[in-house]
């Protein structure tokens, strides 16, 4: 029999924990890797054993499913930015007069996932699970009053998981999984060479890189209606390689150390290019409690090592001077976030959800830059899982995401010239995420 007291008492205390403490999260991490979990903000992360997106949840999740299943699908992010009193200097001299902030600065993305999970005996599962742990664009329009600080960034990082899990009692469970990850990055900004900004060159950058990875999980069931789940996501490091070019934004009488004419769409400069960069690792802790046969409620915690992300730090690898192609300061530093959510059994076809997450971007107010402009954020979930028939569930959810208003206040030094550029906006970003997600139980 439930004590409903005790149950509402320990709800009660693991809500107030996460509302007293300062949420920390952000970044350019992703969470959309399940819609069933995506309807109660993630609350149960690593506890709720809803389908088989608890691969990527807490592995050892897995010997808590009856029978194998597959889920797939994905999550739209619609994002909205509005910038305001957008201005940029060249050595103290406004400059880009004509130059436009817009907004609406990320494209509309659809981020996929997919996992299959096969319990092999009662104690025995494996899966595996394609998904985006990583990804982050910005897009700016062509005429962009800050173009000199930075207007693309695009960095993409898609993991390949096997796993196992292994239930030694109807309390403990563990599970692990290798994670093979392959990444994508691409910088683009005008680099300006003399005090003219018709000299600007239009230079980007791109490279790609794998790297391994592990996850490790526990699952603790003291009472059956009481789960506790931990996960652990280890760091990965890369070396991204590719290419740098710098080309002629128009028609010029000449470059430093480059007689003219030079005609626009001229690549005047061109090496290899390479950049270190490690995505952190991560712990996620929740509980899931159920308070009647139909009521379940899940709170959660993450900590995310953002401190790793330090610097972006562009190089040729065959330039003996050892100075960099590009330098941007980015100074993370380690982040909380928190989530509360519940689930309603209406009936034996719906189940209705609803969450609320508190987070607090990773970056500082004084690196804060326009590749990402993120501030503290607010994100409320509903969602729904309707099962017309025993092996099939369709999941629904919508998210809408608040951020508080923040001001980007950047200066950059180029390297080895007396040039420094600087760009001041304030910004307000807004995103609604739409996700659907289809599980079939074999």
């Amino acid at each position: 029999m439930h004590n409903n007291f005790k149950k509402l008492t320990l709800v009660a205390a693991v809500t107030a924990a996460a509302f007293a403490s300062q949420a920390h999260a952000g970044g350019y991490q992703v969470n959309e890797q399940s819609v069933s979990g995506q309807g109660y903000g993630h609350a149960g992360r690593s506890s709720n054993v809803e389908d088989a997106t608890i691969v990527y949840g807490n592995p050892a999740g897995m010997s808590f499913l009856d029978r194998a299943q597959i889920s797939a699908g994905g999550t739209f992010l619609n994002v909205k930015t509005d910038i305001d009193n957008a201005s940029a200097t060249r050595n103290g001299t406004p400059v880009h007069p004509d130059g436009s902030a817009d907004g609406d600065i990320v494209p509309g993305k659809l981020i996929p996932f997919a996992f299959y999970a096969h319990p092999v005996t009662e104690r025995l599962a494996f899966g595996f699970g394609v998904y985006a742990p990583f990804g982050s664009e910005t897009d700016y329009e062509e005429n962009f009053v800050g173009r000199n600080l930075g207007n693309y960034t695009e960095l993409t990082v898609m993991s390949a998981q096997p796993t196992v899990s292994y239930r030694f009692n109807d309390q403990w469970s563990v599970g692990a999984g290798i994670t093979y990850n392959q990444i994508e990055g691409e910088l683009h900004r005008q680099v300006p060479t003399t005090a003219n900004p018709a000299s600007d060159l239009d230079a980007r950058v791109e490279g790609d890189d794998a790297g391994w990875g592990y996850n490790l999980g526990v699952i603790f069931q003291p009472v059956p209606e009481t789960t506790l789940g931990l996960t652990y996501r280890s760091k990965v490091s890369y070396t991204l390689s590719g290419d740098f070019s710098a080309t002629t934004t128009n028609d010029l009488p000449g470059l430093p150390g480059i007689p003219g004419p030079v005609p626009a769409g001229t690549e005047v400069r061109q090496s290899d290019a390479e950049l270190d960069l490690t995505t952190p690792e991560t712990v996620n802790f929740s509980i899931t409690q159920q308070m009647t046969d139909n009521l379940k409620l899940m709170a959660g915690a993450s900590w995310t090592r953002w401190d790793r992300f330090n610097e972006i730090r562009v190089a040729d690898p065959n330039n003996p001077s050892g100075d960099p192609i590009t330098f941007e300061e980015q100074d993370y530093s380690n982040a909380w976030a928190f989530a509360v959510g519940g689930e309603y059994q209406l009936n034996k076809q719906l189940a209705l959800r609803a969450g609320l997450t508190i987070d607090k971007t990773p970056t500082s107010d004084e690196f804060r830059s326009a590749r990402i402009p993120s501030d503290d954020r607010r994100i409320f979930s509903v969602g729904a899982g309707w099962t017309p028939v025993d092996n099939l569930t369709v999941d629904f959810a919508y998210s809408y995401l608040t951020e508080r208003s923040t001001k980007v206040d950047q200066e950059r030094e180029e390297i080895n010239s007396p040039i420094v550029s600087t760009y001041t906006a304030d910004y307000k970003n807004e995103a609604h995420g739409f996700g659907a997600q289809l599980t079939y139980r074999f």
